[in-house]
């Protein structure tokens, strides 16, 4: 199983990326987020990968984070979903924000994923809300730098609304978040609003 690629990044599109790792050419798949970060051609370039075996093909897929290889893993294990639709979502969603549109059922934000339909949204939400649930180490993941993020996917909500909305679902009340959040530089990023907010609250971050 192949999990990582370390090498130089010899070609890029919005959705493929080639490494030349030793000499041998790896092609992967991507998402508009991930080919955001990459760096420019003939650069050193490390993405996180995961392999689909079929009968008649080997497939490649890369991330830039593993919150983002984990949360295509969580995708791709939903009924109905394959690994172009996962990418499709992740593209148009961060982590981050997809932890907003789940928590906050919104299933009209999930349908403007091209190729979600409204059964679909609302099947990937209910069966991403138990795994946000599940798996708090996916709040923590990074959200690309101002500017960083590809064309047509602008995140429709602020860092600061990401980190309330975590709160909420980690059981705090709409006070104590808004209490929490108060006076906190909003262009941080999620995880460090999320781990000052938590150390006001008496928890670990």
């Amino acid at each position: 199983m192949i999990t990582l690629l370390h090498g130089i990044l010899v070609d890029a599109t919005p959705s493929v990326a080639v490494i030349d790792v030793g000499g041998v050419g790896f092609e992967v798949g991507i998402s508009g987020t991930t080919a955001a970060s990459l760096p420019t051609l003939g650069e050193e370039c490390r993405l996180y990968t995961r392999m689909q075996v079929r009968e008649d093909a080997l497939t490649l897929f890369g991330f830039a984070t593993k919150e983002e290889r984990t949360m295509f893993e969580r995708l791709v294990a939903v009924s109905g979903v394959g690994p172009r639709l996962a990418l499709a979502v992740l593209s148009k969603f961060t982590v981050s924000q997809l932890y907003t549109v789940v928590m906050a059922e919104d299933d009209k934000g999930m349908a403007t994923v091209p190729g979600v339909g409204k059964k679909t949204a609302q099947r990937l939400i209910l069966e991403l809300k138990s795994v946000f649930a599940k798996d708090h180490g996916l709040l923590a993941a990074d959200v690309p730098a101002a500017g960083q993020l590809p064309l047509g996917s602008a995140p429709d909500t602020s860092a600061l609304d990401d980190a309330r909305a975590a709160l909420l679902s980690m059981g705090f009340s709409p006070q104590e978040a808004d209490l929490a959040l108060d006076g906190l530089d909003a262009s941080q990023r999620v995880e460090a609003l999320l781990g000052s907010a938590l150390k006001r609250l008496g928890m670990e971050a």
